[in-house]
């Protein structure tokens, strides 16, 4: 008889961040907020997680209670980066961001921009990586409407998954 090898999840915690959609998430806010907590926000495709983005995060992080990370569906990011991309599917990207200790939140949204969920949840802060300045932000005009706090959060702009990824074709 031959054995079978399956992947086997460990129960470390990370199912609890682990939300499958906007209403869950936005319930656990609005929980956090009646209690006095501080929301972070920040989205991203966090295709091929690098230092870069740990870093952003983590910064993230330290501005608050409680750091909400949604993450880019395949669709979106497909819409945004090519049709190579992503390299890794949302399923695999959200349980690399929700193993991460900074995090608290996970969930994937489908949308070029963040704008809908922002008006959703208003978190007090929406971090963005050192790719843009507090001018640059996608959705400034929205957080800037219920009265949030925008923060770039990161070390300059030195790791890039699209570089690599251009690098590793060019190395073959």
């Amino acid at each position: 008889m031959q054995a079978t090898q399956r992947w086997i999840p460990p129960r470390d915690g990370i199912e609890e961040k682990l939300l499958p959609g906007l209403e869950p998430v936005r319930e656990r806010v609005e929980a956090l907020k009646r209690v006095g907590k501080r929301v972070i926000f920040t989205n991203g495709a966090f295709d091929v997680l690098h230092v870069g983005h740990l870093r952003s995060l983590r910064q993230a992080r330290s501005l608050g209670d409680h750091l909400i990370v949604a993450v880019n569906s395949d669709r979106s990011v497909r819409a945004a980066k090519g049709p190579d991309r992503p390299l890794f599917p949302e399923s695999e990207r959200v349980e690399l961001i929700a193993g991460l200790a900074c995090v608290d939140t996970v969930f994937v949204f489908d949308g070029a921009t963040v704008d809908g969920v922002l008006l959703e949840l208003k978190p007090q802060v929406h971090a963005k990586g050192p790719d843009y300045s507090l001018e640059t932000v996608p959705e400034r005009a929205t957080v800037l409407s219920y009265g949030g706090e925008i923060a770039i959060t990161g070390d300059p702009k030195d790791h890039s998954s699209s570089n690599l990824q251009r690098r590793l074709k060019g190395a073959q």
